[in-house]
């Protein structure tokens, strides 16, 4: 499979991760991301022996768009510390079920991972493994019963897009886990990690890169925010 390259240099990689592929590897034993890439890159560059790839952040396996890899130890320390201390910008689109009730809106919740499930609850800021989850979101239209969504994720918690907007009633498009009601089997989930900024590890330039979902239906509503 071709990993399409959104930027590279000596520090860096960003790619745009196709959709139903997992990050690393899993239970699944399907073929992985991170393994295809650092298979790419010692055959691009020759490289002998293991090659390194650090992997800073995650998207859900349906979930498609900008990914950001460290290919050095370095880089993969500083971007992760950016990261922690809320200098990595990461934006998402989304097409979501209904409408929210406000134009644009931060939401605050508290969220625990259920790991044997593998599901994401809100829950009260007492509960002993509760974490805080922040997003902004903005409607940027909407299109009978579904709403396209720009998001601004604060805080990088497992599901916490989807679990969020499901709790505001606007489940994401295809989302199995979060919107069984209203989705069903097959769909694909509409959500796309759409451009990321971040301080380059060695020269602190902003280093920025972006994706757009394909021309596929629910996307396709919006050919403007499609490739």
């Amino acid at each position: 499979m071709e990993i399409p390259i959104l930027y590279e240099d000596n520090h860096l990689l960003v790619v745009e991760k196709p959709v139903n592929i997992p990050v690393q590897e899993d239970s699944t034993g399907d073929e992985d991301l991170l393994t295809m890439l650092k298979a790419d890159i010692k055959i691009r560059y020759q490289k002998p022996g293991n090659v390194y790839l650090g992997l800073i952040h995650r998207l859900d396996r349906p979930v498609g768009g900008a990914m950001v890899f460290g290919k050095t130890s370095k880089a993969a320390s500083r971007l992760s510390d950016a990261m922690r201390r809320g200098a990595f910008d990461k934006d998402y689109l989304a097409v979501v079920r209904g409408r929210p009730s406000s134009q644009k809106a931060v939401l605050e919740d508290y969220l625990f991972k259920d790991r044997r499930a593998n599901k994401v609850h809100i829950v009260s800021s007492n509960h002993h493994k509760a974490k805080k989850a922040v997003l902004t979101y903005e409607v940027i239209s909407q299109n009978n019963d579904l709403s396209l969504l720009a998001i601004k994720l604060e805080t990088g918690r497992p599901h916490q897009i989807r679990v969020q907007l499901a709790s505001i009633g606007c489940p994401i498009y295809g989302d199995q886990k979060y919107g069984q009601n209203v989705n069903k089997p097959g769909q694909q989930i509409a959500l796309w990690s759409h451009q990321l900024a971040v301080e380059h590890p060695t020269n602190k330039d902003t280093v920025t890169a972006s994706s757009l979902p394909p021309a596929v239906y629910p996307w396709n509503q919006w050919p403007e925010f499609c490739k």
